[in-house]
């Protein structure tokens, strides 16, 4: 059996890593990279620090405006399928890439299943919800990490097309999380383990209005522990052009960290402040606090067993959510037990072997 993975951005890589391992053996595994992520840091070094083959196709599509990008990736893509053949075309979460392979592959009638099908937001102005929704629409096997997801697919009348296998994000952050207590590692300069924030803002929601993203950073600013912001370039620009200094007070200015030392900042941080959806999880997994600053989480469960605090519409209430007490120890495992790439492929085998 041909299966054919598409991915183009961090998240996706992090995901394909156990994918990719599940499959030896089982499957033929091929890789397409669209290139939505093409500078060296936010690909190439995730194949590599995660053990990923290197990609059988890279579409280099780089960055763009959402339809724009996504017609380029339709288009490649759609060239792609017809040569390698695939039995499925398995897609990724939410990204332009995962919408762009979904609807490449069934308008040739290659079935389509989606990892990480059935996560909500609600929230109709994230390309990102639009995506996940038509992705999941248009897929012959939605594949949820969640029971929330399940529930959300059954809502939409997609039950039978559904299946419960966990969260893949689980089974690679707790095999990264074992192998750095073996390696042991270093933190960034400017940093001491367990006396510093974590955080990452990118969405336009929080970036793109001025006066916003100014109100984000002073508040980040007056933090009474050292503030780790990991600043996209596209976030450099920003600010850059709104008058907005950075690297100001408590903050410590880094550029983004490959995944595996991304982990290890984390586990060793105080707490997380962030607006990406995959770093809430990846804190609560940690059992560190986090900051979402948006109105809504795909990720209820953080916020239900008190790990995650969304604030949005009052930013003066970031700083005393980012220093407040850290919440009561938890068992749950809303996110599966680290062999979620193994259902995954059961699920794709007896979906699709022919």
């Amino acid at each position: 059996m041909r299966i054919l993975s598409v991915v183009g951005a961090r998240p996706q890589f992090v995901k394909l890593a156990p994918i990719a391992k599940a499959m030896e053996g089982r499957a033929e595994h091929v890789i397409v990279h669209t290139g939505q992520h093409y500078d060296e840091l936010m690909s190439d070094v995730f194949f590599q620090d995660l053990g990923i083959p290197a990609p059988d196709y890279n579409l280099g599509v780089g960055s763009g405006r959402h339809g724009e990008q996504t017609g380029a990736m339709l288009a490649g893509l759609e060239k792609v399928f017809e040569e390698a053949e695939p039995d499925v075309v398995l897609v990724y979460g939410d990204t332009n890439s995962t919408l762009a392979a979904a609807l490449a592959a069934v308008k040739i009638h290659i079935p389509v299943a989606h990892l990480e099908a059935g996560l909500r937001s609600f929230n109709r102005r994230m390309p990102e919800e639009h995506n996940r929704v038509l992705t999941d629409h248009a897929s012959d096997l939605l594949l949820s990490p969640t029971q929330v997801g399940m529930e959300h697919l059954a809502t939409e009348g997609l039950a039978e097309r559904s299946r419960m296998v966990g969260d893949v994000m689980t089974d690679v952050l707790y095999t990264v999380r074992d192998q750095l207590a073996a390696q042991g590692q270093t933190l960034p300069d400017g940093i001491t383990a367990g006396n510093y924030y974590v955080c990452t803002i990118h969405r336009p929601d929080n970036t793109d209005d001025p006066a916003r993203l100014k109100v984000i950073v002073e508040s980040l600013a007056a933090l009474r522990k050292p503030v780790l912001l990991l600043a996209h370039p596209r976030l450099k620009a920003l600010a850059e052009s709104h008058g907005i200094d950075l690297a100001a007070g408590s903050i410590v200015l880094h550029e983004p960290l490959a995944y595996p030392q991304l982990v290890n900042a984390v586990a060793n941080s105080a707490g997380v402040v962030t607006d990406s959806g995959g770093l809430q999880k990846e804190a609560f997994l940690l059992r560190v606090p986090c900051t979402t600053i948006r109105p809504e989480t795909e990720w209820v469960e953080t916020v239900e067993l008190g790990w995650n605090v969304l604030v949005n519409d009052d930013l003066s209430q970031l700083a005393g959510a980012v220093e407040r007490p850290a919440p009561a120890a938890t068992d749950a495992a809303p996110y599966g037990d680290g062999h979620a790439a193994q259902r995954t492929v059961d699920a794709l085998l007896e979906a699709f072997a022919k």
